[in-house]
């Protein structure tokens, strides 16, 4: 039989530490079922006592069907000193009404001496009377030694005995955390070794936090060494650097290690919860990430495409539908004669090129590339340039001329004002527009050339605008690379333009963007 290994995802709670992430409630319950679809076997929603937000969450979440995974809420030990029957925190764990919840205590002795202030004894009173407390209310219980291996290396006799009370008074689950995240994946196996043979039978967990970078690595090194249980976040978010990346440890276990990670999940769901979830948290998605990075199965040396095309195992470790990400073949000044097949067919565009074509086409993008343009994140220009490359290519419109105004005046607001020159079907069009800026204003003189001629383009929108300065040495002559994400509703392209003169730059990113559209609707 395939070992199971227990995922709780503590995103909504750990994960929601990380500085610039602020989720709301209905962000939380969004995030909380996509992550339910996936197949985690916990969703740590938050800490009840801690937050009206929290408690807030847990109230609406709770009237929620869930498919599989057990909503678990998180918190403290008692107080010092103080009755677990007395103590708000404990109440407002239990008020909670989640089926597992998570406990977390101190395993260090320096963290009980002189952060908690209080004796090595009550502290383990603490942790005692808690766990046993909450487990007699009917929870499932999980508890997070906290601080485990930065107290195993201080006392390891203390440490192993804040697990060992926290088990016998009846946690489901004991989880070592490497709450500062110091530990070395060597450090970790020694370690969870050594637990799991003073604690035979008592179902160990890890919690692995990434600021020496191998958050993952400690993960899956506690596994081999008898970990039962993982937590983690999507995309790795959490305070400081971050916990251990979910995203990249569940596929480790399922398809490296033969674990099962996902109770009844779908590991093809992977990269679609890691975009969203970035995308509910406001944060650009890391494009290199393993697994789920755009970038992760992206191919742009010539050579390996070359071997990809021969065979698709040459150059990927796995097959990227597995975790619902895809390969991709990139077009770029590295690129070969295999790079611009492949593309071809990615685009599906109905052209027939022979191997002398493929290698003009192929040198025009590296001479282009020389003189700053990048066609690897700019589809829709290469997509331009091969259709323009064909014998029976016929633009659908001509830019003679165009000037551009922008003018300030004392007590007065910044106008900008842009006059184009085109020829459409044999008609020269002069217009003018002013605009917000520069770009829309020339933007909009386009469009009152254009629409009389090709209505449909009304519904094409720029949708996002980036500028890149590619040599800062040249300070404000600095060459400048613009890139245009454009859209019609249905479909959307990326063009690119470079010069000098940002304003260059951008119209002819801005051009490419408007006839893209046309040509794909001539095409047959």
């Amino acid at each position: 039989m395939v070992k199971k290994i227990a995922v709780l995802d503590t995103t909504l709670r750990d994960g929601s530490q990380m500085e610039g992430i602020s989720f709301s409630v209905k962000d939380k319950l969004r995030i909380a079922q996509k992550l339910d679809e996936l197949g985690v076997a916990y969703i740590e929603g938050g800490w009840p006592g801690s937050n009206p937000k929290d408690a807030e969450f847990f109230a609406r979440a709770k009237h929620l069907a869930w498919r599989q995974a057990r909503l678990t809420a998180f918190g403290s030990t008692r107080h010092a000193q103080k009755s677990v029957t007395e103590d708000a925190n404990v109440r407002a764990l239990l008020e909670a009404e989640t089926p597992a919840v998570v406990i977390v205590g101190k395993s260090s002795p320096m963290q009980v001496t002189e952060v908690l202030q209080t004796t090595l004894e009550e502290n383990l009173a603490m942790i005692r009377e808690t766990v046993a407390y909450v487990k007699a209310q009917g929870r499932e219980v999980l508890f997070d030694a906290e601080h485990f291996f930065d107290g195993y290396k201080l006392d390891a006799a203390y440490a192993i005995e804040t697990a060992r009370v926290a088990a016998e008074a009846g946690a489901d689950c004991v989880v070592l955390c490497d709450t500062n995240g110091g530990s070395l994946p060597s450090e970790v196996a020694r370690i969870v070794a050594a637990v799991r043979k003073a604690l035979p039978g008592v179902e160990l967990g890890m919690h692995a936090h990434n600021d020496t970078g191998v958050a993952v690595a400690n993960t899956l090194m506690a596994v081999e060494a008898g970990a039962t249980h993982v937590q983690g976040t999507i995309n790795g978010y959490g305070e400081r650097c971050g916990n251990a990346d979910l995203c990249t440890v569940i596929p480790n276990l399922q398809l490296k290690m033969g674990y099962q990670a996902l109770a009844n999940g779908d590991l093809t769901r992977l990269t679609e919860v890691a975009r969203f979830v970035s995308e509910i948290a406001n944060l650009r998605p890391n494009e290199h990430a393993p697994y789920v990075g755009r970038s992760a199965f992206a191919h742009k040396a010539g050579l390996h495409v070359s071997a990809l095309l021969r065979n698709v195992n040459s150059y990927q470790h796995i097959d990227p539908a597995l975790v619902g990400n895809k390969m991709r073949v990139l077009v770029s000044e590295l690129s070969g004669r295999g790079n611009i097949a492949h593309k071809l067919a990615e685009l599906a565009l109905e052209v027939e090129l022979d191997a002398e074509e493929i290698r003009r086409l192929a040198q025009r993008v590296k001479e282009l590339e020389s003189k700053g343009f990048q066609f690897e994140g700019a589809d829709g220009s290469f997509e331009l340039l091969v259709r323009r490359s064909q014998p029976d290519y016929k633009p659908p419109f001509v830019v003679s001329d165009f000037t551009v105004l922008v003018e300030k005046r004392t007590d007065k607001e910044i106008i900008a004002e842009a006059t184009v020159k085109a020829e459409v079907e044999g008609a020269v069009m002069h217009t003018a527009a002013e605009g917000d800026g520069p770009v829309n204003a020339l933007d909009r003189a386009m469009r009152k050339a254009l629409l009389p001629f090709y209505p449909e383009l009304d519904k094409v929108q720029l949708t996002d605008y980036k500028v890149r300065i590619l040599d800062p040495q040249s300070a404000t002559a600095a060459l400048t690379r613009v890139l245009i994400d454009a859209s019609d509703g249905q479909s959307s392209w990326t063009t690119v333009g470079c010069s000098v003169n940002i304003i260059e730059a951008s119209f002819q990113a801005l051009i490419d963007s408007l006839e893209l559209p046309l040509l794909r609707r001539a095409s047959p």
